[in-house]
């Protein structure tokens, strides 16, 4: 995160901030092989997270742009 530009930046972490209220926002997509993990865009970057709705946590696995995030 700290690489990204700070507009980048608070567009992920606002991004971020709405999946404590809705984990599963419109435009995001369950990842096939990924142990229930999703993904949402924010422009060029991804960010990967699973959710545990039995604790009610989601947890962020990375932030990547587009071509470095499925690797």
């Amino acid at each position: 995160m700290r690489k990204l530009d700070d507009a980048t930046q608070r567009r992920v972490f606002k991004a971020v901030d709405g999946l404590a209220t809705e984990p599963r926002p419109a435009g995001c997509r369950k990842l096939e092989g990924g142990e229930g993990a999703y993904r949402i865009r924010i422009g060029d970057y991804r960010v990967i997270y699973t959710i545990d709705d039995s604790v009610l946590i989601v947890a962020i696995e990375r932030v990547r742009h587009r071509r470095e995030v499925y690797r």
